[in-house]
């Protein structure tokens, strides 16, 4: 059985953010990550619910029209695959779908960017249900030193930022 994929996408909509997004039970499980994953266990970062995405939006990258949900554009920040490290209260292990059911998941990613432990947490921060964290485990993969959301900008499908994603799509719209 293939391992289950993960997909992060930097989005330029109303406000720049990051998706999280892990394949579970045949849909993408997403959260908005206004600051993006971080590879330092000492931040936490706010990820915030949304819908479930269908999983062939894994690949996509290029710009979704004004007007439309999630107007703005989007890269393929980072890719790769995970494994479930969810355990329950005695330590077994349990799908992924429960664990987030329950409020806390682990996950180890195999991505171009980011690797190893990560934790979602249901945390309510502000009191608000949608609100999780997203926490990177202190594990050989962490790196308090290394910040890919600001010196790795590029879409690991297209080698394009953001900025030239946007641009290009502009430069059909007039042409």
């Amino acid at each position: 059985m293939a391992s289950p994929r993960f997909v992060v996408h930097e989005h330029d909509a109303s406000h720049h953010h990051f998706d999280f997004r892990l394949e579970v039970d045949g849909v993408l499980a997403s959260w908005a990550v206004p600051r993006g994953p971080s590879t330092d266990p000492r931040e936490k970062r706010l990820a915030i619910r949304v819908e479930d995405h269908p999983l062939d939006y894994r690949n996509f990258e290029g710009v979704i029209p004004e007007g439309e949900y999630g107007a703005g554009a989007v890269i393929v920040w980072d890719r790769g695959t995970f494994r479930n490290a969810s355990t329950d209260d005695e330590g077994e292990s349990i799908p992924l779908a429960r664990a987030l059911k329950r409020g806390s998941a682990t996950v180890v990613l195999h991505g171009k960017k980011l690797r190893g432990g990560y934790d979602l947490v249901h945390a309510r921060v502000g009191g608000e249900e949608k609100n999780w964290l997203l926490i990177k485990v202190d594990d050989d993969e962490a790196d308090a030193r290394r910040n890919p959301v600001s010196t790795e900008p590029e879409s690991v499908k297209s080698g394009k930022t953001i900025r030239e994603v946007a641009k290009e799509a502009a430069g059909k719209a007039t042409s």
